[in-house]
């Protein structure tokens, strides 16, 4: 299980994220358009999983335009950013922010996201939500880059999930 703090209070999530070099865990998640949408049916792309806890917190919402602008933007490369919002409010939240170049993916029908890939909070108030974290898959599905990010409230570095892309 991961330390990590929420404005400095220590929290904890459930197990760790996957190794570099392992094998991703599948999953199957549900897009805006209450679709589901599995690891298998990504194959052949480079991934970011930008997993947070909610839409409707500052950082997590800054994390999504970034991923946007930046990730989305090269060939070859698909962004999903994962949270346990609902469907609706990816979608509401896409709308208002005009974010186009992500897939936004809720874990809500799928509790065990979360623990496979050792992002689920167990302690203090955000417990049940995704701790924030940032993975990289490469194209035949085995994780290259990894980032628990240590404070919820900070936002991911960016910069090294832009060196580990191809």
């Amino acid at each position: 299980m991961a330390l990590i703090t929420l404005k400095g209070n220590s929290i904890r999530t459930y197990g760790d994220l996957p190794a570099v070099g392992t094998q991703s865990p599948d999953f199957v998640l549900v897009g805006k358009d209450l679709l589901e949408v599995a690891l298998g049916s990504l194959a052949g792309v480079t991934l970011v999983l930008n997993i947070f806890p909610s839409l409707d917190t500052p950082v997590c919402a800054m994390s999504v335009r970034r991923f946007n602008a930046e990730a989305a933007a090269r060939d070859g490369v698909k962004v999903l950013c994962i949270s346990a919002d609902l469907p609706f409010a990816h979608a509401r939240f896409c709308e208002t922010e005009g974010i186009e170049n992500v897939l936004s993916l809720s874990n809500f029908r799928s509790p065990d996201f979360g623990r496979d890939y050792g992002v689920e909070i167990t302690t203090g108030p955000l417990r049940g939500l995704l701790s924030r974290a940032v993975l990289i898959i490469d194209p035949e599905g085995k994780v290259v880059y990894t980032e628990q990010v240590p404070e919820i409230v900070e936002e991911p570095d960016y910069e090294a999930a832009q060196k580990a892309l191809p």
